[in-house]
């Protein structure tokens, strides 16, 4: 006991792995002489020094842990962080390649909240991410040092009745990257847990990869709204996510699908990839006139709306589009308070529903990338090295770039 307490305190070996190498030559030949004694002390070496030989097993650190800090509004800076530790059980130690920029990383730089989220001390910013195993806790067994992986970066309690039901996205205690107080990932090192880590096949790149958390997005919306083979779907907001759900929806089966938004740029877009109809939407654009215009265009009534924009008039567009008994999504996160349709809603049955995050949405978006039923590239429209973040982030702010991708794996010069 004096032996285990001794070492227990010790920063980079269990007790075992301490006792042998620090009195090996007594031991060994009590061991030989006690076989029984013997094997009991193999099992608890190969329990208790898991950990170590993984960890051992890692990929190089580097001398710094250069990260994006947002300290408050307008005010972000790469700086050095502290390397974190070894991941203890059920957690990898990554090394981040490349991380989307978010319209919520924006908000938080622009506004410094988002709802109920505020930003009181700083953090680090980023939460779409791709990334490298570079060391490894005790108790993983899918995950080995250099394997690519992206990651969920919600992570709920698993304890709760949400989580024990499935509906772990609505946990009420989940940690979320970059959104306070928790750090995110535009660092080059994190700790992340390995349930909420997803391997990355060998034909889906860094950048795609940073791609999948906001796909997961998109996909759990359709999935939540029953979008299905010969759906006829409208998407307002031809955002990343808007872009998203129209690919999506394809991906699906949908017979039709109509992109609005104000931008004609990023409609053109859509149409390049999958949209079969565009419409760009005017401020001051007369609503009927709008709602006949995209029944004549898509030829056949809205079963499903996915709204993706936030703003009023499209959420009010979307609930009077939708055919009697149609479904109606909200995505898009606008004002808190609206003037909605709802009493004509309800008497045509037309079912409003919300979505958060995603559930159980990584396996099947990675899957749908790498068959090629997706395709992420087109909508990359800027790159940007770890040492231009904060043009990256002007770059998303004025809305120039459809996603923008910071490939923070590579050298910064010291």
């Amino acid at each position: 006991m004096i032996l285990r307490d001794q070492c227990l305190h010790h920063q980079q070996h269990s007790w075992p792995s301490f006792i042998f190498q620090n009195y090996g030559k007594y031991l060994t030949n009590y061991l030989i002489s006690h076989p029984i004694v013997f094997k009991r002390y193999i099992q608890l070496a190969t329990i208790c020094d898991s950990s170590h030989i993984k960890s051992n097993n890692k990929i190089p650190q580097p001398k710094t842990n250069i990260s994006a800090v947002l300290h408050k509004v307008n005010d972000l800076r790469l700086e050095d962080k502290p390397i974190p530790p070894m991941p203890g059980p059920n957690e990898l130690l990554l090394r981040t390649l490349c991380v989307g920029i978010c319209g919520s990383d924006v908000h938080y730089w622009k506004h410094g909240f988002i709802g109920n989220f505020v930003l009181k001390n700083p953090i680090i910013m980023g939460h779409e991410t791709s990334a490298q195993v570079a060391a490894v806790g005790s108790g993983v067994k899918n995950f080995k040092v250099g394997d690519r992986v992206c990651c969920e970066p919600a992570v709920s309690c698993r304890l709760c009745a949400y989580c024990k039901d499935g509906q772990y996205n609505l946990c009420d205690e989940i940690l979320c990257h970059a959104t306070p107080p928790y750090d995110g990932t535009l660092t080059q090192y994190f700790i992340h847990p390995a349930d909420f880590t997803f391997k990355l096949p060998d034909n889906i790149t860094d950048e795609e990869g940073a791609m999948i958390e906001p796909l997961s997005v998109a996909l759990y919306a359709a999935k939540r709204a029953g979008v299905e083979g010969g759906s006829a779907v409208m998407v307002t907001g031809a955002g990343p996510i808007g872009l998203f759900q129209m690919m999506i929806s394809k991906a699906f089966g949908s017979l039709r699908v109509i992109v609005l938004d104000t931008n004609m740029n990023r409609l053109k877009l859509a149409k390049s990839i999958c949209a079969d109809e565009i419409l760009q939407v005017h401020k001051d654009g007369n609503e009927e006139q709008l709602i006949q215009t995209v029944h004549q265009l898509m030829g056949k009534p809205i079963d499903i709306t996915l709204e993706c924009s936030g703003a009023p008039k499209m959420v009010r567009l979307a609930m009077l589009s939708t055919k009697d008994g149609g479904t109606v999504l909200l995505t898009g996160h606008g004002p808190k308070d609206m003037n909605l349709p709802m009493s004509t809603a309800a008497i045509r049955e037309v079912t409003v529903m919300g979505s958060f995050r995603y559930r159980n949405c990584f396996p099947l978006a990675i899957q749908l990338v790498s068959s090629g039923k997706v395709q992420l590239k087109p909508l990359i429209s800027h790159r940007f090295p770890f040492k231009q973040t904060l043009d990256a982030f002007n770059v998303a702010f004025k809305g120039e770039g459809v996603k923008v991708i910071i490939r923070v794996n590579e050298i910064i010069a010291q």
